[in-house]
């Protein structure tokens, strides 16, 4: 926190409900007697060691007000009644969690450090990392999980090019999520594939098993082999594209997030996977949370009314002819010994049919993005506290 950010005034307002702050920089945030009580950072109300609350909010009073509001040594200090209770607030956590404020907050918690891109952006400039440096190093590490989480997708050279290297990739942040297709499933050319992917033709740009709820929040490809002519695969910023939807006809944006499709899979015996859920989701701050493409697994639309359904259909096939722009999808080639990883709620993927001969042999599974991303919590943290 910069010095400008300096507490200079406390002031108690509505007889006690809330306090107002003013700042050196000269802004002034208020809050409220009840946000402040149930979001205190004392070792009653928090466990010192996971940060997770002790009490519930029945545990608070609910005529708590301040019967005293100062400033001292950087912080704030709070006296709640009926409690008698005294609580003191950083200065610098004030500032980083105040919520009255006149600009819009971007949406959700991770979408300030969300970069949508298209090919002009993102082609001569994929995310790459060493698994061998990632694995000993965490500033690579932290640099390619970062990446992740900031494109949806990145690039991993130097695995093993053989059976089940993917795995080294997810033990790197968290686990496999492990579904009817198995720990990890083979993807090459099959006689009699009971699944598009197992074939040598060329897939869409899709999201993978939206007929799961939850969906699997990130797949892993890993190349074991591949001597093929084509075969390139390509990736697709889904949250691009939908913000070009929307700008573009905002009326088919609100259909496609506001109605649900329905997606299912019964291609294997003992197993009926179904999910009802929009192309577009949004949360209730208008972020967008997840993308659902899959022209493959699309069940029946019968959740739009009559009234809607046309324009439902026309606004599904504008996002479709977005999807195939050229000009948002990033192709590359992988080698046999690489891998990449997509955000499966944002990026979607796609491979170019590829020729008979030779061999194309890679090797997925599923992890998800909570593990990712508490890893990469966990690294920049350690590498803050290092550095103070």
């Amino acid at each position: 926190m910069e010095l400008l950010d300096m507490l200079t005034k406390a002031l108690i307002g509505d007889e006690g409900r809330t306090v107002e702050l003013a700042w050196e920089n000269g802004t002034r945030t208020r809050f409220h007697a009840m946000w402040l009580r149930d979001n205190a950072l004392d070792d009653k109300t928090r466990s010192a060691g996971n940060g997770q609350r002790l009490i519930t909010i029945l545990d608070i009073p609910a005529e708590t007000r301040i019967a005293a509001a100062s400033i001292k040594g950087g912080a704030l200090e709070i006296g709640f009644v009926p409690e008698q209770k005294t609580v003191s607030f950083p200065e610098a956590w004030l500032y980083a969690h105040a919520y009255d404020r006149v600009e819009l907050r971007k949406g959700g918690w991770t979408a300030d450090v969300v970069q949508c891109w298209t090919r002009a952006t993102m082609q001569n400039s994929v995310p790459r990392g060493a698994y061998a440096a990632a694995r000993n190093d965490r500033t690579v590490l932290r640099e390619w999980l970062s990446a992740v989480r900031t494109y949806g997708f990145a690039v991993m050279d130097g695995l093993p090019a053989e059976s089940g290297a993917l795995c080294k990739v997810s033990d790197l942040f968290g686990y496999i999520r492990e579904t009817n297709y198995g720990r990890w499933f083979e993807v090459r050319a099959e006689v009699n594939p009971n699944n598009l992917a197992y074939t040598n033709l060329g897939l869409q740009a899709h999201t993978d098993n939206p007929y799961r709820d939850p969906v699997p929040t990130l797949q892993i490809l890993a190349c074991i082999e591949n001597t093929v002519e084509g075969g390139e695969s390509s990736v697709v910023d889904g949250f691009a594209v939908a913000a070009a939807l929307q700008a573009e006809d905002p009326q088919g944006f609100r259909l496609l997030s506001s109605y649900p499709a329905r997606f299912e899979y019964a291609g294997s015996s003992g197993v009926r996977l179904k999910a009802k859920r929009p192309m577009i989701e949004l949360g209730p701050d208008g972020e967008l949370i997840c993308i659902r493409f899959n022209n493959r697994s699309l069940a029946p639309t019968v959740d739009v009314p009559f009234a809607e359904m046309d324009k439902y259909y026309a606004a599904y096939r504008r996002f479709a002819e977005l999807i195939e722009d050229p000009a948002f999808e990033v192709t590359f080639k992988l080698e046999a010994g690489q891998a990449f990883i997509v955000d499966n709620t944002r990026v979607m993927h796609a491979r170019k049919a590829f020729s008979g001969s030779g061999k194309r042999w890679l090797q997925g599974c599923y992890a998800d993005k909570d593990g990712l991303l508490s890893t990469l919590a966990a690294i920049e943290h350690d590498f803050r506290e290092a550095a103070e």
